[in-house]
């Protein structure tokens, strides 16, 4: 049974940093493609971040040279480092395969606001 378990949303003033983590549990995790993804209030859901067994990495535009993605296989856990954030990062936040999973997590809050 796949598990993600998503920590370390807040709220962060613009030009902040923060780090996401993601513990999955009940795939192959080192060899699967794994992503963020994050949801606005009235919007769809987007992936802003993958990263490959191999740690290959892709980013959406939108956050390319801000957020980095990478993985730590033996813990089975994906993190999100968020730099520069700005008030349009502001979303729930969802790990996941790329593509993703039928099950998805709680995800984690992250707010940007002065």
């Amino acid at each position: 049974q796949v598990q993600l378990v998503e920590s370390g949303g807040g709220l962060v003033q613009p030009g902040g940093s923060l780090r996401l983590s993601c513990v999955a549990s009940g795939i192959a995790f080192s060899i699967k493609r794994m992503g963020w993804y994050r949801q606005a209030p009235g919007k769809q859901r987007e992936l802003v971040a993958e990263i490959t067994g191999g740690r290959s990495t892709n980013y959406a535009d939108s956050v390319k040279g801000r957020f980095t993605i990478s993985r730590d296989n033996a813990r089975n856990t994906v993190y999100l480092q968020m730099n520069s954030l700005k008030p349009e990062d502001t979303a729930v936040y969802y790990c996941n395969g790329v593509p993703g999973f039928a099950y998805w997590g709680q995800g984690t809050q992250v707010t940007v606001s002065s």
